[in-house]
């Protein structure tokens, strides 16, 4: 260790890009000066792409830190943060690298900034390995907010692989400390909706095909319930490029929200793709959790963030989740522990993921 610098192990449990996102938004956070080694170790390219290095250079331009090791490829950084700062922030991957990602690493850190914030992240809206833009919009917005604040996200433009180039605009203002969120009683479904959309050359007979395969899918297990899948093509001046995909949530009396997603691709059927978005809500659905297991690893932070006991109900655990709750122990004094649910039936694979959250107070407000 030099100095007093916190040193990180990207190559292990899930070994991803994930662990350098958790790691430097805690890091801008707390003031942590930070050294992670063996970036991506687990990856068939490991090192920085070009996804993870935009990561790190919004989180260093919000807080004026120094970055040291930041190019592609890189399997080493040390991060040196300063005080975190309002105003706009850009974040370009220059490919199809996800601004959903983007927006993860950044969002827990200008929450806490002195004044409010506009990120403009540039990149892939729908782009594999990472949410789709309408899952954030759909999925992960309503149920963040729980935590006590709000943003607003425009997307500009739509961007797919391989070459990116769409644009989402998050504005957010600060707060003085997260309250803690308890989602423990998963209720029932009471409604099915989502979008199936085509962008560029692709004709909007696709998106049809996927939200009816998708609709057939969900029928055999959940006949009673109106399901409303509407097919779109992406106003040309709204995508670019050219892209297929689907978005299927459930909402529950309780106002949990559960969903399941596919991107289409060249050689691979539209039914396919509705069908694989249908598959994964019915298996959210099945374990009996509030959240799916995409949402899981992406409240981590925020309840550790949190003030107070959070209390979280959910299918088994990602090893995302297992990841991110290692590093957001490992950098804060927020404490989890994980549960079997026991008053589900034995058959059901249900968890309590619960969180004495740090009480992160905002020193600027």
């Amino acid at each position: 260790m030099d100095g007093d610098r916190v040193e990180i192990d990207g190559g292990i449990m899930e070994g991803g890009g994930q662990i350098l996102r958790v790691s430097t938004a805690l890091s801008c956070l707390l003031g942590l000066p930070l050294r992670v080694r063996r970036i991506r170790a687990g990856r068939s390219q490991p090192g920085l792409r070009p996804q993870h290095l935009s990561g790190l250079e919004i989180i260093r331009d919000l807080c004026e830190g120094k970055l040291e090791g930041g190019e592609i490829g890189s399997t080493e950084i040390t991060f040196t943060p300063g005080k975190i700062k309002g105003g706009t922030h850009i974040a370009d991957t220059k490919t199809a690298g996800s601004v959903c990602l983007l927006m993860q690493v950044a969002m827990p850190c200008v929450l806490f900034a002195a004044s409010p914030s506009e990120l403009r992240l540039k990149g892939g809206t729908n782009a594999e390995m990472a949410p789709q833009i309408d899952y954030t919009v759909m999925v992960f917005k309503p149920i963040v907010e729980k935590f006590n604040f709000t943003f607003n996200c425009d997307i500009k433009k739509r961007g797919y692989y391989p070459q990116g180039g769409g644009e989402v605009v998050v504005q957010m203002s600060p707060v003085k400390e997260l309250s803690p969120i308890n989602l423990t009683e998963r209720g029932t479904v009471t409604k099915i909706y989502g979008r199936a959309f085509v962008a560029g050359a692709l004709p909007i007979k696709l998106a049809k095909d996927m939200s009816a395969a998708a609709v057939r899918c969900i029928r055999k297990e959940i006949r009673d319930l109106y399901i409303n899948i509407q097919p779109v093509r992406e106003p040309d001046d709204q995508a670019f490029g050219t892209g297929s995909g689907i978005i299927v949530v459930a909402e529950t009396s309780t106002g949990c929200l559960l969903a399941g997603s596919s991107l289409g691709k060249r050689g691979k059927n539209s039914d396919k793709v509705g069908i694989e978005a249908a598959e994964i809500l019915l298996r959210n659905l099945k374990h009996g959790g509030t959240v799916d297991d995409s949402l899981q690893d992406q409240l981590i932070i925020f309840m550790a963030l949190a003030k107070g006991l959070s209390r979280v109900k959910s299918g088994p655990i990602t090893l995302h989740t297992q990841t991110a709750i290692h590093f957001a122990e490992q950098l804060t004094k927020a404490k989890f522990t994980v549960t079997k649910s026991e008053e589900e039936d034995p058959s059901k694979d249900t968890y309590i993921i619960e969180c004495q959250g740090m009480g992160m107070i905002n020193p600027n407000l």
